[in-house]
């Protein structure tokens, strides 16, 4: 399982919206205090890792994020990992929101769910796996299977990345959970995605880059798609 490159996606900090319980969206929300300090915290857990190469959502928020964790990175914008477009819900109180008729929708049958003057889920999920498989597979023919790569993006987003890799339905990726300045690591192998690491929020990430390849076993395609049975021996320490 780690002869392919390792995707983390990091979720930005927390922002201002966040923050008052509102639905921000595509809005130029900023982070707060709180934010700034989660997004200071995961660089110093990203610190050392050999990032092959660093992709973000357009937003500024993500950006603000990169910035502060990743000071000197030099992140690719990819429109691919843009929020959800929440259209007319997008600045409104998240209590009131709940009282919308989509709210039972968006909760219960996401696959559904169509935003007004915006995007569906479906579309947001389509788009955003399409784009991190992209990149993954880019990266993995330019950098070799050892490569570690970020992307910054929003808590939906993630959501559906992970969903996807799992193999469970966009209906289920309500019960999915990425917090602010999360870390979530996916590999993604010839015949399966691996769910590595889940909504991190502390501990150690260098058990997420792989081995140097003489120190690895010659594996074949089969194997690298391969579930340890009994549930492995987990990263070398």
């Amino acid at each position: 399982m780690v002869s392919v490159a390792t995707l983390l996606l990091l979720r930005h900090g927390r922002t201002t919206a966040n923050a008052d319980g509102g639905l921000a969206g595509r809005q130029p929300v900023e982070l707060d205090e709180t934010g700034r300090g989660q997004a200071a915290a995961v660089g110093e857990r990203l610190k050392g890792l050999p990032l092959a190469a660093v992709v973000t959502s357009p937003l500024i928020r993500c950006r603000q994020t990169l910035e502060l964790a990743l000071p000197g990175a030099e992140p690719v914008v990819e429109e691919g990992l843009i929020e959800c477009g929440y259209g007319a819900w997008e600045g409104q109180p998240l209590k009131k929101l709940a009282k919308e008729p989509l709210w039972p929708v968006v909760q219960q049958h996401p696959s559904a769910a169509v935003f007004p003057e915006g995007e569906s889920m479906a579309a947001m999920s389509a788009r955003a796996v399409a784009a991190v498989r992209a990149w993954d597979a880019r990266i993995s023919a330019e950098h070799g299977p050892e490569a570690v790569w970020l992307a910054c993006s929003h808590g939906d987003v993630i959501k559906a990345i992970v969903a996807d890799a799992l193999g469970v339905h966009l209906d289920l990726f309500q019960r999915i959970v990425a917090d602010p300045a999360s870390v979530t690591a996916v590999r993604y192998t010839p015949l399966r995605p691996f769910l590595v690491r889940l909504n991190d929020t502390g501990g150690d990430l260098a058990g997420l880059v792989p081995p140097p390849r003489k120190r690895r076993r010659r594996a074949t395609k089969a194997t690298d798609s391969d579930a340890a049975v009994g549930g492995g021996a987990g990263a070398a320490r």
